[in-house]
């Protein structure tokens, strides 16, 4: 039985390719690749000569079934993504998953990840990050992610193509405020920079984008629903109970939601309104 090698490669400056990746590279029997053209000037670079087959989103499903079938056979098989690292928004999820039900081992080659490069020279605190990958086009699907996104309490990592960046920008404008933002682009190239600010003043530096972005967002400091009960905690107790009568609530109910919303026995609540 073959195993499943998952390279890593260069997101942009070749020498950040690996010794391991190399020799994995040269040993294996076929080489999967996103891209065989974008994979073949790596190769040819690195004065490898192997077997390359297609794989990528629009033929996984069948391609993977090949793959596993020559994993079977005893076939060595490297599996690469045009830049970074495997199956981190790029093709490779099907296969690994497919591969660990066959009992095949899969082995990763780690080095180059687009998202962990431009997080560690953001500056945005790195303790704690979501990664939410590109945001998706479906409008309902779309708006989803943006509401974890307002109350995402860790810093919150994007990936954005140059054509949809600025109308990412802009749907991301209308729930963080002045929340700071830190714009990476063609990292580990030539003109590889990082543009920090508020939305407002991205969109007004980011004329005409162009090449691959990395979105890190600054995270919240409170969560919607905190920020809704610090609201409603600021209110009299007849605004407060009128919030709740208007979504239709009966008194018990409002009673003892007021109270726990107060941190109060719900009697001190009952005794008022009486």
């Amino acid at each position: 039985m073959g195993e499943l090698y998952l390279v890593a490669t260069p997101i942009g400056n070749l020498e950040d390719i690996t010794l391991r990746a190399i020799r994995i590279l040269k040993e294996v029997d076929i080489i999967a690749a996103e891209d065989t053209r974008h994979t073949l000037k790596l190769l040819n670079k690195l004065q490898i000569s192997k077997p390359l087959i297609s794989y990528h989103r629009h033929n996984e499903e069948i391609k993977t079934t090949e793959l596993i079938n020559k994993l079977l056979e005893g076939k060595n098989i490297a599996l690469v993504s045009d830049a970074g690292t495997p199956v981190i928004s790029d093709p490779g999820g099907e296969i690994v998953k497919k591969a660990i039900e066959n009992n095949i081992k899969v082995i990763p080659i780690p080095g180059p990840c687009a998202l962990i490069t431009a997080l560690i020279a953001s500056g945005i605190d790195a303790t704690e990050f979501s990664f939410l990958g590109f945001l998706p086009q479906n409008k309902k699907n779309r708006k989803e992610k943006l509401n974890i996104i307002e109350q995402e309490t860790k810093t919150t990592i994007l990936y954005e193509a140059p054509h949809k960046l600025k109308s990412t920008l802009q749907d991301l404008q209308n729930i963080l405020k002045t929340r700071k933002l830190v714009i990476a682009k063609e990292l580990t190239k030539i003109h590889e920079s990082y543009v920090t600010g508020t939305i407002e003043e991205l969109l007004e530096i980011v004329k005409e984008p162009k090449g691959e972005y990395v979105i890190i967002i600054e995270k919240a400091t409170k969560t919607k629903e905190e920020i809704n009960l610090n609201i409603l905690q600021n209110l009299s107790l007849e605004e407060h109970y009128n919030y709740y009568e208007q979504k239709g609530m009966n008194k018990k109910d409002i009673i003892k939601q007021i109270a726990k919303d107060r941190n109060v026995n719900k009697n001190e609540i009952y005794q008022y309104f009486i």
